[in-house]
């Protein structure tokens, strides 16, 4: 039994931190990699800002309607460095009840021409973080960094 609580993933990007900062404080451009394909994503809120909130909703490829995927609310937002987020808190630090509770830290280093994405999520206890990693999180994480990275670098 693992007494670990963060999943970490890491992925370079052939471009700049501005881009990646860009294709996450952009609504439109957020939606086209934050949810892997072939499901659809629609950004609800999208406040970079310490206390900002951050909603996305989800579709099946064959659904009608969005389901919940992200509440929560932003703690840090560095342009073009570091934005972390967490779903214990939604809005205005509000306190909230998530089906996953989670806080990840995003850092974005200028590195090799590029950028150095990385995603390091916490999690309350060692279960929580079996249960996201279980549920797919290197497999979903990282095909949304696939998608980020060919939404940048086309």
């Amino acid at each position: 039994m693992s007494d670990k609580t963060e999943l970490t993933i890491a992925r370079q990007i052939a471009a700049p931190p501005a881009a990646v900062w860009d294709a996450w404080s952009d609504p439109a451009k957020l939606a086209q990699w934050w949810i892997p394909g072939p499901m659809a994503c629609q950004v609800v809120k999208l406040d970079l800002r310490p206390g900002g909130g951050f909603e996305t909703l989800m579709r099946e490829e064959d659904a009608v309607s969005f389901q919940p995927h992200v509440e929560g609310c932003f703690l840090e937002a560095i342009p073009e460095q570091r934005l972390v987020f967490t779903t214990v808190l939604k809005e205005g630090w509000q306190p909230i009840e998530p089906w996953l509770a989670l806080t990840a830290i995003l850092t974005f280093e200028a590195k090799d021409g590029g950028t150095l994405y990385t995603s390091r999520v916490l999690h309350r206890n060692p279960e929580e973080s079996r249960k996201h990693e279980e549920m797919g999180f290197y497999e979903g994480w990282g095909a949304a960094l696939g998608q980020l990275a060919a939404l940048l670098e086309r």
